[in-house]
This record gives structure tokens, C-alpha cells and sequence, in this order.
């Protein structure tokens, strides 16, 4: 039986799927994501790429029989990608622009099953909408440090859950891995999901 491989050091993916009784083996692409050819791409588009380059990343380096997950989010708001923030005064500046307002997180997923030889990939979105936050609260949340390393510079699952008052669509594909889309592309692939809770 194959065993599962996360492609992603992302904690909250992990989690996700730990939670859903899946037991992932956790290798790091190390992609560059900030290159020319992925930032001049649809925030749509450009997920999709990022999380098939990231899964090839991975098929190139094992030699065993292995489910291969690549995902990448990107937060779209007003036609722009906004990605992780990486520092404060940009982390700061997302959470004015976006307060009170609505945006689309997107995330690419790539599934690949290296003993069949089929690939299955599919972008799923949900749409976001956030509380007309105060000055005080954006502040206190951007020095918690959490927005700086996550896509859009916000969490469902953190610290800016309190701020986000309504999704609509998939609450997973928010956290970072669509728990439906992966349970229908592992059907495609022929696995039932207590088939794959045993892939370890």
C-alpha cells in the first residue's frame, strides 16, 4: 500500500489531515514561489502550478510506492495575490485593506499516484469576509507574529479567527488542504477513505 506524502512544511496541513485520521509522511519542496514565472500568473493559475511543481518536486526524490499531496493558497483581493506577508508594516497594511471587505482564498491542489502513474489537480475557492477591525485589534493581532507566514496574512484557525465572520465554501481549503476535494480524488484513484486512514 502506498504511503501518503505531504509536500508542505505548513503545520496546519498537517494537522488536517492528522485530524481526519491520516498519517502523512512530511517531505519540503523547497520550491521558490517568488519567482517571475509564478508571480506573473492569475492568483488562480498560479496555485495550481505552484502546487504541481511542488509535488513533481517531490516525485523526483522518492522511490517508493507514495500518494503525493502539493498544495499552495494564495488570499485574492481585489484581482491582486497576496501571499504571505513576511513583514509587519505589509502584514499591516492587508489587514487595513481588507478590513470590512471580501476576498477569495484559493488553493491548488495536485494529487499523484506514483504507483498508477495519474495525477489529479483542481483549484478550489472560498470566499472570505472580514469584521471592519479596529486600528487596536489589527496592532495586536500583526504582533502576535501569526500573519507573517501564512497566505493572506491570516488564519481560520489562529488568532484572527475572532475577525473572520463569515466563509462561504470549503472551511478546509481555508486552513490550507480541501479535506473534499482529497477524499474525492483518492476515489477517483480508486481508494476508498478507510483504505487511505490505513496508508501509512
Amino acid at each position: 500500500m502506498p504511503r501518503i506524502v505531504l509536500a508542505s512544511q505548513s503545520a496546519s496541513r498537517r494537522r488536517l489531515l492528522e485530524s481526519a485520521g491520516l498519517s502523512p509522511t512530511i517531505m519540503v519542496s523547497n520550491v521558490d514561489e517568488e519567482t517571475e514565472f509564478f508571480n506573473s500568473m492569475s492568483p488562480e493559475d498560479m496555485v495550481i502550478a505552484l502546487a504541481i511543481t511542488k509535488a513533481h518536486t517531490i516525485l523526483e526524490q522518492i522511490d517508493f510506492p507514495a500518494i503525493i499531496i502539493g498544495c499552495d493558497s494564495t488570499f485574492e483581493f481585489e484581482g491582486e495575490s497576496l501571499g504571505k506577508p513576511g513583514l509587519a508594516h505589509v502584514a499591516k497594511e492587508r489587514a487595513q485593506r481588507v478590513r470590512g471587505k471580501s476576498g477569495f482564498l484559493h488553493t491548488g491542489h495536485c494529487v499523484i499516484d506514483t504507483s498508477q502513474g495519474r495525477e489529479i489537480s483542481d483549484r478550489i475557492t472560498t470566499k472570505v469576509t472580514f469584521a471592519d477591525m479596529s486600528d487596536t485589534e489589527i496592532d495586536d493581532y500583526i504582533n502576535s507574529g501569526e500573519p507573517l507566514h501564512v497566505a493572506g496574512g491570516f488564519t481560520l484557525d489562529g488568532f484572527s479567527s475572532p475577525f473572520i465572520p463569515s466563509i462561504e465554501g470549503d472551511y478546509t481549503n481555508v486552513v490550507g488542504t480541501s479535506m473534499p476535494f482529497l477524499r474525492s480524488a483518492m476515489n477517483q484513484l480508486g481508494y476508498s477513505w478507510p483504505e487511505v486512514k490505513l496508508m501509512k
